[in-house]
Order: C-alpha cells, then sequence, then structure tokens
C-alpha cells in the first residue's frame, strides 16, 4: 500500500477558529502575537464565496490551518459521503491546510444524516471496513489524515479490541495517525466507570499528531446517576490538564487544541486557555 505524505503543525497550542474571533486573530496576527494555528471545520466554508472565506483567507496567510472534519461519516455501513469528501478535496486544494482530520464515527444512514458522531463498535469487522474508507480518503485527498478517538456514553456488548488497540491497527493497515483527544478520553472513562490514566497511557506517541483538550459538563443522568457531557462549553477541567500533561512526559512536545465551541467565551479568555497548553508543552520541551 502506498501511503500519502503527512503533514504536521506546530508543536504549540492551537485555537478553534470561530467567526466571532475573526478580527482578534488578525489584530493579535498584525501585532506578532498571533495563535501558532487554528483549527476550522471545513464544513463551514464548502461554499464557493463571501465573507467566511475572505476572512479564512487572509487568517491563513498568518496562521497554519488545521482541517478537523465533521462530516465523511466513516464508520458508516454505506462508506464515506461522497458530497463531503469531494467538496473537502476541493477546500483542501485552495488553503493546503497543515493538518487534516476526522473522527472514529459514523453520522449517516441510508436515508438520513444524524446531528452526532456516533461510536462505532471495536470489532474485526468494523476494523476492515474503517481501515477501508481511511485509505479511500487518504488517496482522494493525496495525504494521510488523522482520525479522532471518540467521546462515549455506553460500550457496546462486543469488541474485539479496546480502544487504543483498535486505533494503532488503524494506523498500520491505512497509514493515518492519531488525533488523541484527551477530554474524550476524560468523558468515556468518567462514563464507563474506567480509570483514563492507563487508558491515557496505552497510546502510543509515535502514531499521535495532534492533541485536544477541552471543558465538559456533568449532569443528572436521570436515573440516579451523573454523566459526563462532550460540550466544549466551558474551560478545560483540572483533570484534563492533569492528563494532558501526563501524556505529553511521555511524548514530548506535541500540537494541542483547546477546543471551545459551544459558550464561546472572549478571545482573551481563549488565549489565557491556551497559554496554559503551552505552558504544559514548554515544561517537557525544557
Amino acid at each position: 500500500m502506498s501511503v500519502p505524505p503527512l503533514h504536521s503543525l506546530p508543536p504549540r497550542a492551537g485555537i478553534g477558529l470561530r467567526s466571532r474571533h475573526y478580527a482578534d486573530v488578525l489584530d493579535a496576527a498584525e501585532r506578532g502575537a498571533a495563535p501558532a494555528w487554528a483549527e476550522v471545520h471545513p464544513q463551514n466554508y464548502f461554499g464557493a464565496g463571501g465573507p467566511p472565506h475572505r476572512w479564512l483567507t487572509a487568517i491563513a496567510d498568518h496562521v497554519p490551518l488545521s482541517f478537523h472534519s465533521v462530516g465523511l461519516s466513516l464508520g458508516s455501513a454505506g462508506g464515506v459521503d461522497a458530497d463531503e469528501l469531494e467538496a473537502l478535496a476541493a477546500l483542501c486544494d485552495r488553503y493546503d491546510p497543515a493538518m487534516v482530520s476526522d473522527h472514529l464515527s459514523w453520522s449517516n444512514g441510508p436515508q438520513d444524516k444524524f446531528p452526532d458522531l456516533l461510536p462505532i463498535p471495536y470489532t474485526n469487522a468494523a476494523l476492515d471496513h474503517f481501515s477501508g474508507e481511511v485509505a479511500r480518503v487518504q488517496d482522494r485527498l493525496g495525504r494521510s489524515i488523522l482520525i479522532e478517538n471518540p467521546s462515549r456514553y455506553l460500550a457496546y456488548a462486543k469488541s474485539d479490541w479496546d480502544e487504543a488497540q483498535f486505533l494503532h491497527e488503524l494506523c498500520r493497515r491505512s497509514g493515518c495517525r492519531l488525533l488523541l483527544d484527551i477530554n474524550n478520553v476524560d468523558v468515556s472513562a468518567f462514563n464507563l466507570g474506567l480509570d483514563p490514566a492507563p487508558w491515557i497511557d496505552a497510546f502510543d506517541p509515535a502514531l499521535v499528531g495532534e492533541l485536544h483538550v477541552a471543558g465538559h459538563a456533568v449532569k443528572d443522568d436521570e436515573m440516579g446517576g451523573l454523566i459526563a457531557i462532550d460540550d466544549h462549553g466551558s474551560a478545560v477541567r483540572g483533570g484534563c490538564w492533569d492528563l494532558l500533561a501526563r501524556f505529553l512526559r511521555r511524548a514530548g512536545p506535541k500540537p494541542v487544541l483547546v477546543e471551545w465551541d459551544t459558550d464561546v467565551p472572549e478571545y482573551e479568555i481563549l488565549i489565557a486557555e491556551s497559554a496554559k497548553a503551552n505552558a504544559l508543552i514548554e515544561a517537557v520541551d525544557a
């Protein structure tokens, strides 16, 4: 199998780019204080033109971009959404992002698109299917991509692999690498009653091209217990920072994204969160 090349991001903290922060990022760039990189959801830029592209073009002149797709539906039984893939390929040709990623999930049925990233079973059949779809995407884009581990609320009854083993084998078969979402491990471990530390330790740093941290909510599950909700709507929790520091001590410097997608704060608050990530990166780069 011929594996397309993998691009890379600076091993520093990035931010998720939201429209309310466009002007802030450009102002910071003019002062020489732009974030090291910015992540965008490419589906927000599938239109041919207009203000979103004018802003993104201006920002891309100063800041490396990471395209974090939410629409390929790699795990769907019918395969990758062909229209989404073509639109993503066109956008990659237009902006040449430093990184492209998607999720270990599915979201399309035969007649429906679901507004969520639904987890797949960690079975041999799912691994065969997913590996083939990742290879299809990489062949079309002409580059290797990253695949993100999911947040989970329940476990499937049957698994042939644990999560890290499944993702490692996916990398071996397809040539992709991993986007390790630390918050997703924290959320999943809470919901499944597991310890997140050995879960994080199971991931091979050599396969990880990007890391995510985010805030999450803990709410009543209406059955007398609590459930962690991966809402990206608050500051990063202390436990998530601890897990990031734990992984970085083993891995060395890596690109780290601070995700904040709902109840998006002022730019200064987001930059303060990214500064915490940079401090942890610098601690292992000393």
